[in-house]
């Protein structure tokens, strides 16, 4: 084969693959981005998941006296005022805590601002309370909820019983075992870190994700699919619930919505909000 046919083969090789190059960025501009269907512009929900204040010893794992930390503390109130400050920078409009309407949070709110309430252990008094003060918002929201276990135990208290037996979060299958290992060195991290270092460090994405399989382990596997019922009835229907009623103080996209809760809801509640298309999740750890 002579230079000028090598010459000409090549060419015809470069243009072979502009052409091809060429068709494809042309169906891919065809192509609509799943998002393009949806506004631009929703509602911004910042979501600080916070470990509970004032230990009331509800959640699964509980933490040991020597691993306690007192909000009230001197030091512990300087840095409680870095972690308000950085989460106002938000510059939230409302304001939803982990509260049902029993805990009257109006009420509250307004003797809060009258200068009861400021010596609570509590996030919900705290972070919740504090901030919207600050901020001059006049309504704290409870958006709290329970699951549909409890309806269901009053139609048929023997099937619940039965459903949830021996789920109590104290299997002894390796995982389990691993995430109460983990458990027990996040404690000792929250004594050793300032507040604002340790909510950024429980609120990033790997955090929530390593959190959100903790519910797939352990009684999850109960007598095969017992457990995944267990589950959905339980903790995903309260979460859901939860999401509902924060879409019921959603007003419009200029809302700056922010959600002091337990991070154990996290996982789920990011998956929520991420994927609807009425809010903007903002990322705890990118605040400026």
């Amino acid at each position: 084969m002579n230079n000028t046919l090598l010459k000409h083969s090549f060419l015809l090789v470069i243009l072979l693959l502009f052409y091809a190059t060429a068709i494809s960025a042309q169906q891919t501009k065809e192509v609509p981005s799943p998002e393009s269907f949806f506004p631009k512009d929703r509602s911004k929900v910042l979501f600080v998941g916070s470990f509970h204040f004032h230990y009331p010893g509800l959640d699964a794992h509980v933490i040991t006296e020597n691993d306690k930390i007192d909000v009230l503390s001197a030091s512990r109130q300087k840095e409680l005022t870095d972690l308000v400050n950085y989460i106002k920078k938000f510059n939230p409009t409302k304001i939803a805590i982990e509260a049902g309407p029993d805990w009257q949070a109006t009420k509250k709110f307004r003797e809060y601002k009258a200068g009861a309430h400021r010596l609570e252990r509590d996030e919900r008094y705290q972070l919740g309370m504090r901030i919207a003060a600050e901020m001059k918002l006049d309504t704290i929201y409870s958006i709290d909820d329970d699951s549909m276990v409890s309806e269901l135990r009053q139609v048929n208290p023997d099937y619940v019983k039965a459903l949830f037996k021996d789920y109590d979060y104290k299997s002894d299958d390796k995982y389990t075992k691993m995430y109460g290992r983990f458990y027990a060195s996040e404690d000792k991290l929250r004594i050793k870190m300032s507040l604002l270092a340790f909510f950024k460090h429980i609120n990033s994405r790997i955090y929530h994700q390593v959190g959100y399989g903790s519910y797939l382990v352990g009684d999850f596997r109960l007598d095969d699919k017992r457990g995944a019922d267990a589950l959905a009835i339980n903790w995903y229907s309260r979460n859901l619930r939860i999401f509902r009623n924060l879409q019921n103080i959603t007003e419009s996209a200029q809302d700056r919505i922010l959600v002091i809760f337990g991070n154990g809801h996290a996982s789920i509640l990011r998956q929520l909000l991420e994927s609807s298309p009425e809010y903007q999740w903002i990322e705890f750890n990118k605040l400026k």
